[in-house]
């Protein structure tokens, strides 16, 4: 076995050696560990529990409570290994026993997998699955149901199900013969994402194939609801509940901050107006062993900005030489790439490192994880493809470079290492400038205190329910009555109106009162018997082909061209292995000869043929560019921009800060101000012939852009002559042509206005109406609801053609239809995602009377952060750092002269 592409060929060696493990047993994976002693009380509807695990005696014998709840193989099997069952599962188990639903909550290391598919096997050991699915597993990331299939061969191959039961995966990586043979022929325990769940019930084999189904087992449930997958996974989940009465959900999560609402999404909720909600049972199990989290001081003096953390390079090999297997956790695709290749540059030891991220061809992912599994690497740069619930080789460090932006992000990563609920997880956070090590000590604090910060609860979004209702129709005839009451019987869904629900019916039929006259936008057809049915077969192989929420840029194919050798110079299109897919936007800006960095290699670009981008491998000693995915960027979340803002304003506290930020916010103190928690500071100074606004809000940087936009119309109509704006996660920057320190200091309610409430009114209605964004945004409602496909039966549309027809559609609907059910969703969408605006209306109100104007002659340090967004090219590799130095030195030394 071979790792492709895992060291760069302008290095060394093209090819990491894989050894597989000899074909003995599979030991038991630490997943399934469990030392604690089974607690003899009948577990509650809430079971807790919180003492710290202990090692069972050697050979034990099952407690009276064990041999009452587990069949005698399963006691043998725990007591073979020195174990016994953790009492969370065996609540679980009674919980199942009893039919009831039930949520999970875990820290890492707890046993959760075994816990959640106890109960299946238990049953199937039984004789509970004499055929047919028995149990769906449905993972967020599609590694993590692989990591799953493989956790469980343990425990089955123990207790001899082996020959019993079968299971297997389905992801958007299984081939479509084995999909087709599934549905056909289906295993007792199916592991999927929620794409497939949505292929499978709007199979016309659904009812057959889910009519068995007793148990779907929920993993990382956190990470599932908040996001447009949770809407669609949660009417997956009421039309289960439909064709499988008495279906019991399990859900299993480590970070949850709000347990209720996930109580409410694991069950069908009540029709009764007013009636209280349908709740799973709870089962808590506390304590754990405190992380050992740390952030990495490599002594050397961190740049005020910059996301690449070239500096602590150095550090972060050296830890990696130290341990057995590290994870090194990047929050972008960008970042995993250059991550790499300056890892592998001081490999001098020749380690093998291999890289791991979501734009990677399959077959390489599946290299990478397989040799985790077996042991072979020492470390893996990955982005957020590995960072839930994965439990592959001994892991022993985590490494996360750059801020966190989120304080359960950093915890759900930080599990990764060690694994054992007993043991601490060892990590490092690794700051790229002096603002991150503020968000660090932020995340460091929030993890002591195990702080949770995931999002609200959603609002079940309209275009996510216009595709849901094809993929009805898509699985047979519906009842619009019977229909309605199912989907309100799914969490988000749950306050669903019958108008919008029969606005969202009329969209599917016809397009909306705008597009009705084209016959290419009626998706379904009303019959004689009054049920809705698919148009035809064309219709229903268009949503298959399109289903799912997760709508990225175009991308192309990135293929290993083979050299014409009749032809120098030139290259065959056919016979080189595909490496992986980059944007079409990145692409179509290359020309032939340029160089990028892609799959730990440096690439020659050879030109586009068709939809893939074709390639050889380049010369060693050019400076690469790197390709750069939209939406890829985590937001700091709203937790720790509180934390950050707390630290700043208490100077007692800058004592547990690095002495270079210490020193950093010293000198801001001394030539300007600094704002309290609540308060927001507004600089004012001139620079180079312009005069600018600084504000620090600390909210992130799509509150911050929302903000940014809305300040530029008022300074316009205000007389003021905006230039623009540049905005990062800390605060923004307005340039104009006119002094605002003085029209501030003769007007004293200027700034008031400037930033009261009521932007959020007619400004953003305004500014929404004539945006760009907005039809980016409506775009992507367009794609999910079905309007425009992106792929064709025998055709893919380029990612240009896709924004021409949302654009011309737009521009009608905004003039014929403004309520139209696709501008509802993308203003949802605007408001909740890219604006950000109730966490800026929060902070709107939050600084009402204390905003703190300071009028300066020059540049603060405090600002030279967010003037370096100002203007900004896009520069790879070492030019862009000294760039980037030489315009922080330049700036640096003007605030502190």
């Amino acid at each position: 076995m071979i790792i492709p592409a895992a060291i760069p060929r302008n290095r060394r060696a093209r090819y990491i050696p894989v050894v597989p493990r000899p074909s003995t047993p599979a030991a038991p994976t630490r997943k399934a560990r469990s030392r604690k002693a089974p607690s003899p009380e009948a577990p509650s509807e809430e079971v807790t529990s919180g003492e710290p695990p202990v090692p069972a005696p050697a050979a034990p014998e099952p407690s009276p409570a064990s041999r009452t709840a587990l069949p005698p193989a399963f006691a043998e099997w725990f007591a073979a290994r020195g174990w016994a069952p953790r009492p969370h599962q065996l609540a679980l188990l009674a919980a199942a026993q009893g039919g009831r639903s039930a949520l999970l909550v875990a820290p890492t290391g707890a046993g959760k997998t075994l816990a959640g598919f106890l109960p299946t096997l238990v049953e199937l050991a039984e004789g509970g699955g004499k055929g047919g699915l028995h149990t769906l597993y449905i993972s967020p990331l599609k590694a993590l149901a692989v990591d799953i299939a493989r956790n469980l061969e343990a425990p089955v191959a123990g207790i001899g199900l082996e020959q019993t039961i079968r299971i297997e995966t389905r992801t958007g990586d299984t081939p479509s013969h084995k999909r087709t043979r599934q549905v056909a022929r289906p295993p007792h325990i199916l592991l999927t994402t929620p794409e497939q769940l949505a292929l499978l019930i709007a199979h016309r084999e659904a009812a057959a194939l889910f009519r068995g189904l007793k148990r779907v087992v929920l993993d990382e449930l956190h990470a599932l609801v908040t996001s447009k997958r949770g809407d669609l996974l949660s009417l997956g989940l009421a039309r289960l509940h439909r064709l499988a009465p008495g279906l019991a959900t399990t859900g299993l999560s480590a970070t949850v901050r709000e347990p209720d609402a996930l109580r409410r999404y694991l069950v069908p909720q009540v029709a009764e107006r007013g009636s209280e909600p349908a709740m799973a049972d709870l089962i808590t199990v506390e304590g754990g062993a405190r992380a050992d989290l740390h952030m990495l001081e490599t002594g050397r003096t961190l740049p005020l900005a910059g996301h690449t953390a070239w500096q602590s390079m150095p550090a972060v090999y050296d830890l990696i030489r130290g341990h057995k297997l590290v994870l090194v956790f990047v929050n972008t695709r960008l970042q995993a790439e250059y991550t790499f290749q300056e890892l592998w540059n001081l490999n001098d030891d020749g380690l093998p490192i291999a890289l791991h991220h979501g734009s990677l061809d399959a077959t390489q992912r599946r290299k990478v994880e397989a040799a985790m599994a077996a042991g072979v690497l020492r470390a893996v740069v990955c982005t957020a493809t590995l960072d839930l619930g994965i439990d592959w080789g001994d892991v022993d460090l985590v490494i996360n470079i750059g801020a966190p932006k989120g304080a359960s992000r950093i915890m759900q990563r930080i599990g990764r290492a060690n694994h054992r609920m007993d043991e601490p997880s060892k990590a490092y956070l690794v700051p790229a400038n002096r603002f991150e090590m503020l968000e660090c000590r932020a995340a460091l604090d929030a993890v002591e205190e195990a702080a949770q910060d995931t999002p609200d609860p959603r609002i079940g979004a309209l275009d996510v329910l216009a595709q849901h209702v094809l993929g009805m129709a898509c699985a047979g005839p519906f009842s619009e009555d019977e229909l309605y009451e199912e989907v309100r019987a799914a969490s988000p869904y749950a306050d669903l109106t019958r108008e919008d629900f029969a606005l969202v019916l009329d969209y599917v039929a016809t397009g909306g009162y705008a597009l009705r006259a084209y016959e290419r936008f009626a998706k379904i057809l009303r019959g004689p018997d009054g049920l809705w049915r698919v148009r035809d077969a064309r219709t229903a192989q268009q949503y298959r082909m399109n289903v799912g929420t997760i709508i990225e840029s175009t991308k192309v194919k990135v293929r290993l061209a083979r050299r014409n050798r009749t032809k120098p110079g030139a290259v065959l299109p056919a016979g080189g292995r595909v490496l992986g897919e980059i944007e079409e936007d990145f692409a179509e800006t290359l020309t032939v000869g340029d160089t990028f960095l892609f799959a730990g290699e440096i690439l020659r670009f050879e030109g586009l043929h068709e939809d893939e981008a074709l390639v050889t491998r380049g010369p060693p000693g050019t400076d690469p560019a790197i390709p750069s995915y939209a939406g890829s960027k985590f937001p700091l979340s709203t937790f720790l921009a509180a934390r950050v803002r707390a630290l700043i304003a208490d100077p007692f506290e800058w004592d547990r800060l690095p002495a270079q930020v210490a020193d950093y916010l010293v000198q801001q103190r001394r030539r300007s101000v600094l704002p309290g928690p609540r308060d927001l500071l507004v600089e004012t100074f001139p620079r180079a012939n312009r005069y600018y606004l600084a504000c620090f809000p600390f909210e992130g940087r799509l509150a911050h852009q929302t903000l940014g936009m809305l300040l530029t119309r008022r300074l316009e109509r205000s007389g003021m002559r905006p230039l623009g704006f540049a905005a990062n996660d800390y605060g923004l920057a307005v340039f104009c042509t006119r002094d605002l320190s003085e029209r501030i200091a003769r007007e004293p309610g200027f700034l008031d206005g400037l930033f009261a409430e009521d932007m959020l009114g007619d400004d953003l209605e305004e500014w929404l109406d004539e945006s760009a964004m907005m039809k980016r945004t409506f775009r992507q409602c367009a794609v999910i609801a079905g309007l425009i496909e992106r792929r064709h039966p025998g055709l893919r549309k380029t990612g240009r053609q896709v924004t021409i027809s949302t654009d011309l559609i737009y521009d009608v609907l905004r003039k014929h239809q403004p309520g139209h059910l696709l501008l509802r969703a993308a203003r949802q969408d605007a408001a909740t995602g890219l604006l950000d605006v109730t966490r800026l209306g929060m902070m709107l109100a939050r600084i009402q009377g204390r905003i703190i104007h300071k009028a300066l002659d020059r540049v603060s340090p405090l600002a030279v952060n967010v003037m370096l967004e100002i203007g900004r090219e896009r520069v790879y590799g070492e030019g862009a750092d000294e760039i980037l130095a030489e315009a922080e030195a330049a700036l640096l030394g003007e605030a502190l002269a």
